[in-house]
């Protein structure tokens, strides 16, 4: 009888178990239901607050059951309630479980679509499209589509931008056509993606940002962002921060491809009346467009006084300008402290041709400058440094005085080098020039620390065509 009552006690104690377990299932469930209704209702403040409850609920049926064989779903309405707070960080784990639910479960489809998006936000778009995957076969059509606007932008993000579009035809809702415009760009189909773009801006679609959307669309097709941003900087509805923003984005994406877009969109910003931050900005960018093409000292004097000016405003330009001014500065020292023949003026000329070459990205000068050693200060030990240096900028020159290497500097150390030869007092030179320029405070310092000789002046040396050089964006 004794044992009898114990089997029985145990039985009504995993009975009752059971069902404090299953009422606390239903409850979590039930919260989560109001959750959902109030998102629908557009009342955010108690979804947030229902699910902030689902979250502890479905904590404490873990923590109280951690062997039942229903702690997967628990785990799963605790990962679906944080993606809905936000908190995509703490929701991949318990979403994961997701895949060990029956395939019939209600939660199973809704948390897919969660841990999907939460993949997304954390940026891995692999495992986001994997995961979608099943849910774009879903017989609910909301959660269908949703997956299919969610696997698109995964698929175009890991480089599968044909399969986005495939994915995402059809779908005629705001997400889906900016996000098909993305696909079409990055799968360099640039009259579809301009044709798409015209389609959603003649519906004056409020619910695109469209300066996002260049923005994106410029990191992959660099000309069809320029042709969008030419349709959008008319528009009234845009703030006057957010059109001079995008215009001097769209002048720095465009640099590597057309400089003549480039300048003419510079001078658009430059003559917006605000804000003075960009305006700034693109004045200084055309300033030092006009540097670049400075071939001689006396050319770049008359930059002095502008850039002296930008570098006492009051914008954000300022700091940039003052440094560009140094860079100047210590060119035209140089240029002057040779002139007046001071001591070590082929180390000041050498260091200042880097500056217009590096810094200022000034060719044309720094061969000049690199051409003053050579003919000016020729018994320098780095005169045959300045003409491998001279040459990968301008071969023409370089190539006339190419034979001086062979007949007055075959003894250098920087010949030897190009020659494959152990460069006796290689190392002396280097590090004499690298003193001098800490003791100038030249800005670039620290491209003295290696060999001095760059890969195209050596490759000019031995007869191979030297490497171009792009220039600095604005």
């Amino acid at each position: 009888m004794k044992r009898a009552r114990v089997l029985t006690g145990l039985a009504v104690a995993l009975l009752l178990g059971g069902c404090v377990y299953y009422n606390g299932m239903y409850n979590t469930k039930r919260l989560a239901s109001s959750a959902r209704k109030a998102e629908r209702d557009g009342r955010t403040f108690e979804a947030t607050n229902l699910w902030g409850q689902v979250v502890t609920r479905a904590e404490t049926l873990i923590t109280r059951h951690p062997d039942s064989k229903y702690v997967d779903e628990a785990l799963v309405l605790k990962g679906l309630a944080l993606s809905r707070l936000n908190q995509c960080n703490s929701a991949v784990a318990p979403l994961g479980h997701v895949s060990l639910l029956p395939e019939d479960a209600e939660e199973r489809e809704e948390a897919s679509l969660a841990l999907g998006r939460c993949h997304l936000e954390l940026g891995d778009p692999t495992l986001a499209a994997a995961v979608l995957a099943p849910v774009v076969e879903s017989a609910d059509p909301v959660r269908r589509r949703e997956a299919r606007v969610l696997r698109g932008r995964a698929l175009r993000l890991t480089g599968r931008p044909d399969e986005a579009i495939a994915a995402l035809e059809g779908i005629d809702e705001p997400r889906a056509r900016a996000e098909r415009l993305l696909a079409l760009a990055a799968a360099h189909r640039r009259e579809a993606a301009l044709a798409l773009a015209d389609s959603l801006l003649s519906v004056r679609d409020t619910t695109v940002r469209w300066d996002t959307v260049a923005a994106a669309v410029g990191r992959v097709e660099p000309l069809v962002a320029s042709a969008l941003v030419d349709r959008l900087k008319g528009r009234k509805d845009m703030p006057p921060a957010t059109r001079a923003q995008m215009l001097f984005e769209d002048a720095v994406r465009l640099a590597p491809h057309d400089t003549a877009r480039t300048s003419a969109r510079l001078r658009e910003v430059a003559a917006l009346p605000e804000p003075p931050e960009y305006v700034e900005r693109a004045r200084l960018a055309l300033t030092r467009q006009r540097i670049t093409n400075v071939s001689s000292v006396d050319e770049l004097r008359p930059f002095t006084a502008e850039l002296q000016a930008r570098a006492a405003s009051r914008t954000t330009a300022a700091s940039d300008a003052g440094i560009v001014r140094g860079f100047v500065s210590q060119v035209l020292s140089a240029a002057d402290s040779a002139a007046a023949g001071a001591a070590r003026a082929d180390l000041q000329l050498f260091l200042a041709a880097e500056i217009a070459r590096d810094s200022l990205v000034a060719p044309a000068l720094a061969v000049s400058l690199f051409r003053t050693v050579v003919e000016r200060l020729p018994d320098s030990p780095y005169a045959p440094k300045a003409i491998l240096a001279g040459h990968a900028l301008d071969p023409v020159w370089g190539e006339s005085v190419l034979p001086l290497l062979a007949e007055r500097y075959a003894l250098s150390p920087y010949v030897a080098l190009v020659r494959g030869e152990e460069p006796y007092g290689y190392r002396e030179l280097e590090d004499s020039l690298q003193t001098f320029a800490r003791g100038t405070s030249t800005p670039r310092v620290e491209e003295h620390k290696g060999p001095m000789l760059r890969e195209d002046s050596l490759a000019a040396a031995r007869g191979a065509a030297p490497r171009p050089r792009r220039g600095l964006e604005p």
